[in-house]
């Protein structure tokens, strides 16, 4: 009995190979690799690409080398899955746990475990379910995160002088927008072109949102004040790329305030609560973005005739108020009437009290005049003079007393200064031998045959000798106690 091993031809038709199991010995033996293989090639080959609807299970996110492993699954069976790096970044739809999708690929298996797999190519939720759970698991994520608090909202400018519009290029968006502002009141405006549908749509939004927030004020680019992101309506697989993450973080990012006007009024998407005003349609977020010029023009003159009629009521209340208080205020003459009278009233008494302090200096100027006469002053003269002569004879003969003291002290000074010297050690009879730089010499050594030497005596009387090398210096003698005192030196040197 033969088992069959069905798979495609290389012409694309399915053929049948027979593996013997009769006779061992008339059996084809298959290495492991080999059989695997073959089983690989039989799947690949018969089942090229198919559509498989399940749950997905297992997924932990993306692996480290960027690619992707889980496993479809439904009531009764279980697919193992994989989505290649290459592919994962082109995916509109990313896969999450436990979300209904549609998958693409091609069918294989995995030598190393004995397994079949589908390789993923495309992949798309189940339905609009699917969507909508997902859509409301990721805004539970994303408000649980703060991206859509109150407090992140920003206010909208007045009147901006630049407005940045992100959407398609071509179709009614743009147009609607550029006429409504025009409608309204003119203002500069940037378009950066993006896709808003498609595997791309969401990156490209992304990136004109950051984009217009990395332009520098003052640059060649001038820098938006208002960011309008915009869409027309659609189904929700057609608006998916604003409910992409790396949309909401964009619109939630912006330092620009961002008015966000995709799809219909009843279209809801998630850059809608992250955005800093909602607009339901593209043309009303034009309407948002600026004022009509002309109501402005007919508020600013109304409330100039406001301002002015003001004026007209402020200026004829001052004037009113002005005319009441002049009426209130005193006459000039009043209000001078009793100042007047009290200086006239001090100047008189000024009069009459100088008067009389005149008459009282002069009375007391009398009573001393009396007594400063000429003899008064001639015996206060002498006296002084008297005391003055006094005065000095004292200090003169305390200078006297004190040169005298000061004299004597000096005298006695000079005859201790004298009996400390040396010249009167000379006058008792002694001498001093010198050597020839003038110090004295105090003994015989040291001293050489030939050497000069000088002898002083008294009265500056000096005597060169010169050192002999036959005997040394005798000492001095002592001088005797009884010696008249014309006997001469009272010692000699030999």
């Amino acid at each position: 009995m033969s088992q069959p091993v069905k798979g495609k031809s290389a012409s694309g038709h399915p053929s049948t190979g027979e593996i013997s199991g009769a006779s061992a010995g008339n059996a084809h033996e298959f290495s492991v690799s080999e059989l695997s293989f073959a089983l690989k090639r039989t799947v690949e080959e018969t089942f090229g690409h198919v559509r498989v609807r399940g749950e997905i299970t297992g997924f932990r996110g993306v692996h480290s080398s960027g690619h992707s492993y889980f496993a479809l699954k439904d009531e009764g069976a279980r697919l193992e899955a994989v989505i290649w790096k290459g592919v994962y970044g082109k995916l509109r739809f990313k896969p999450a746990e436990g979300l209904e999708v549609i998958a693409t690929g091609k069918l294989t298996t995995y030598p190393g475990s004995s397994k079949y797999q589908i390789v993923i190519e495309q992949l798309e939720p189940a339905g609009i379910g699917a969507l909508m759970a997902l859509l409301e698991e990721r805004k539970k994520k994303l408000a649980a995160e703060g991206l859509f608090a109150p407090e992140r909202k920003k206010a909208l400018p007045y009147l901006p002088d630049v407005i940045g519009v992100i959407t398609s290029p071509t179709g009614a968006v743009i147009r609607d927008i550029l006429h409504r502002l025009a409608d309204r009141f003119p203002r500069h405006v940037l378009v950066w072109p993006v896709r808003v549908q498609g595997e791309t749509a969401a990156g490209e939004v992304a990136a004109a949102i950051a984009g217009f927030n990395a332009l520098k004020p003052g640059g060649k680019i001038p820098r938006p004040d208002l960011l309008i992101v915009a869409r027309g309506g659609g189904s929700i697989e057609d608006l998916w790329a604003f409910n992409e993450e790396v949309v909401v973080r964009a619109a939630a990012a912006s330092d620009i305030p961002l008015i966000a006007a995709v799809g219909h009024e009843t279209d809801t998407t998630l850059i809608d609560y992250a955005a800093d005003r909602r607009a339901p349609t593209p043309t009303a977020a034009a309407e948002m973005a600026v004022p009509v010029r002309a109501d402005s023009i007919a508020a600013v003159l109304d409330l100039e005739r406001r301002m002015l009629r003001a004026e007209m009521r402020m200026l004829e209340n001052g004037r009113t108020q002005l005319r009441g208080l002049v009426r209130a205020l005193p006459r000039l003459t009043d209000l001078i009437a009793l100042p007047r009278q009290r200086f006239d009233n001090a100047s008189e008494r000024l009069g009459l009290a100088l008067k009389r302090a005149a008459e009282v200096k002069r009375a007391r100027l009398h009573r001393i005049e009396g007594k400063l006469g000429t003899q008064l002053i001639r015996f206060r003269i002498a006296d002084g003079k008297k005391r003055l002569g006094q005065l000095d004879a004292r200090a003169i003969a305390a200078e006297r007393r004190h040169l005298t003291d000061l004299g004597r002290r000096l005298d006695g000074m000079g005859k201790l200064l004298e009996s400390y010297s040396y010249q009167g050690v000379l006058e008792r009879g002694f001498a001093v031998v010198r050597a020839g730089d003038g110090k004295p010499v105090r003994g015989s050594a040291g001293r050489k045959p030939g050497e000069a030497l000088s002898i002083e005596f008294a009265a500056q009387d000096k005597l060169g000798v010169v050192v002999s090398g036959d005997a040394p210096l005798a000492a001095p003698a002592r001088p005797r106690k009884k010696q008249s005192e014309d006997t001469g030196p009272q010692g000699s040197l030999l």
